[in-house]
C-alpha cells in the first residue's frame, strides 16, 4: 500500500489507482450513466457560447447586452435547479423532464430567429424549465454506485464535465463559423432536446432501490447547518475557481503574452483533470473544507508569477486541487442527505455553484482594477482558505454539539 498525502492509495502505485477505475467501468451501469453525461453536456456547453455569439454577431447587440442575457439564463437555470430536483425525488425521470423537453423544444424553435427581446424571453423561459442534466447524471452515478466506488466514480464524472467543457464551446465556435448563428443555435439547443429525449428514453435508476421511488425524504431532515456549510463550500470553491479564470486573463495581459492564454488555462485545466484522478482512486475520502482550504492556499504561489511559464507552473499546481474540491463535496453531498432527497439537495448545490461563479468574477475583478492581477489571485486564496477553514471548524462545531444531544438522550 503507498500513501499520498497521508491517504493510502491501493495497490502498488499507479498499478492501484488503475485498478480503481478499472473497477467502475467494469459496471456497466456506471459506464452508461458516464458516457451518457458526456454526450448530453457537450450541446449544453455549446449552446451558452453561441447565446453570446448570436447576439454580438447575429442580432448586432452590444456585449451588455450578451452578458446580460447570459446572467438572465443562467440566473434561470440556477433557481430552477432545487424546484426541478424536488420533483425528481417526488415523481421520478420521465414525469420530471417530459415538460422540460416539451418546453425547451417550442422556445428554441422560435428563440434564435426572433428579436433580442422575444430572445431574452424564451431564453429565460426554457432555463426555468431547464433539463436537470447535471442533477440526473451526478443522482444516477451516486445510485449505480457503494460508498468504496462511489469516489472514483464521482472523479470520473468530474472528468468527463471538463472534456465537454472543452469540447462544447469549441464545437459550437467552429459550426457558427461555418454556418449562421441563428441555424447554429437552432440546431445545437435542439441537439440539447434530443439529448433529453434520450435520457427520458434510457430512464436511469436515480436510487439504488428502485420500489422507493415514492419515498421522498422531507427536506427538514436534510436541510440543516452541515448540508448549508457543503452548498456555501461548494459556492465557495467555483469563487476561487471563476475569480482565478478572469485573472489569468489580467496576468496575461500584464506580461503582454496574449498569444499563450490557451496554454497557460489548458495547463491549469490539466492540472485539474489530474487531480480529479488521483484524487477518485484515494480509498479515503478528504474533507471538502480541508480541500477548500489547501485550494486557497495552493493559489497563493500565482500571485508571484513573473510571467506566463511561471504562471503555467504555478497554475498546473493550483490546478490540481480544483476537481478533487468539486468530488469531495458531491460525495459528502451523497453522505449527508438520503436517497429520497438527493434531487433537490443536488440541485441547491448546483445553484450555489452558479451563485460562486459571479460572487468569484466580481470579487476578483474589483481586486485586479484595485492592484493588478497579484490582488485578484490573492482575493481568490483569501476566500478559499479563509472559508475553508471557518467551515471546517463550524462544521466540527455542530457534530460535536449532536454528538453530546445524543449522548444525553441516551441518559
Amino acid at each position: 500500500m503507498g500513501l499520498i498525502g497521508g491517504v493510502r492509495v491501493g495497490g502498488r502505485g499507479t498499478l492501484g489507482r488503475v485498478r480503481a477505475y478499472r473497477e467502475v467501468l467494469a459496471d456497466s451501469a456506471v459506464r452508461s450513466v458516464l458516457l451518457l453525461g458526456v454526450m448530453v453536456r457537450i450541446p449544453f456547453f455549446a449552446g451558452s457560447v453561441l447565446l453570446a455569439l448570436h447576439v454580438v454577431q447575429t442580432l448586432h447587440g452590444s456585449y451588455g447586452q450578451a452578458g446580460a442575457l447570459s446572467s438572465i439564463v443562467t440566473l434561470c437555470v440556477a433557481a430552477s435547479g432545487p424546484w426541478r430536483g424536488r420533483m425528481l425525488d417526488r415523481f421520478g425521470l420521465r414525469r420530471t423532464i417530459l415538460p422540460s423537453i416539451v418546453v425547451g423544444a417550442v422556445c428554441w424553435s422560435i428563440a434564435p430567429f426572433v428579436g433580442y427581446g422575444a430572445l431574452l424571453v424564451l431564453a429565460a423561459i426554457a432555463g426555468l424549465f431547464d433539463i436537470p442534466i447535471f442533477t440526473v447524471v451526478r443522482q444516477a452515478v451516486i445510485a449505480a454506485t457503494t460508498e468504496q466506488s462511489r469516489q472514483p466514480a464521482l472523479a470520473l464524472e468530474s472528468v468527463s464535465v471538463e472534456m465537454a467543457f472543452m469540447v462544447g464551446p469549441v464545437l459550437g465556435v467552429a459550426a457558427a463559423t461555418a454556418w449562421s448563428t441563428t441555424l447554429t443555435l437552432f440546431g445545437m439547443q435542439m441537439a440539447l432536446v434530443s439529448a433529453g429525449v434520450f435520457v427520458w428514453v434510457r430512464n436511469p435508476p436515480l436510487r439504488s432501490d428502485d420500489k422507493a421511488e415514492d419515498a421522498t425524504v422531507p427536506r427538514r431532515e436534510w436541510f440543516r447547518v452541515e448540508f448549508v456549510a457543503l452548498c456555501v463550500g461548494a459556492c465557495v470553491a467555483i469563487a476561487v475557481l471563476a475569480g482565478s479564470e478572469l485573472t489569468f486573463v489580467s496576468a496575461i495581459r500584464e506580461f503582454g503574452a496574449q498569444r499563450w492564454l490557451g496554454v497557460v488555462m489548458a495547463v491549469w485545466g490539466f492540472g485539474s483533470l489530474v487531480g480529479g484522478l488521483v484524487y477518485g482512486a484515494l480509498h479515503r475520502s478528504i474533507s471538502t473544507y480541508v480541500l477548500l482550504a489547501g485550494l486557497g492556499a495552493v493559489t497563493i504561489p500565482m500571485c508571484f508569477a513573473v510571467g506566463p511559464v511561471s504562471l503555467g507552473v504555478t497554475g498546473l499546481v493550483a490546478g490540481g486541487l480544483c476537481a478533487p474540491t468539486l468530488v469531495a463535496s458531491v460525495d459528502q453531498l451523497s453522505r449527508i442527505v438520503p436517497e429520497g432527497g438527493r434531487g433537490e439537495a443536488i440541485g441547491w448545490h448546483g445553484a450555489a455553484m452558479t451563485l460562486g461563479n459571479g460572487i468569484g468574477s466580481s470579487l476578483c475583478g474589483v481586486a485586479i482594477d484595485a492592484g493588478g492581477f497579484p490582488a485578484g489571485f490573492a482575493a481568490a486564496a483569501a476566500l478559499g482558505l479563509g472559508l475553508g477553514v471557518g467551515l471546517l471548524l463550524l462544521v466540527k462545531v455542530v457534530r460535536r454539539v449532536d454528538r453530546e444531544e445524543l449522548r444525553a438522550g441516551a441518559r
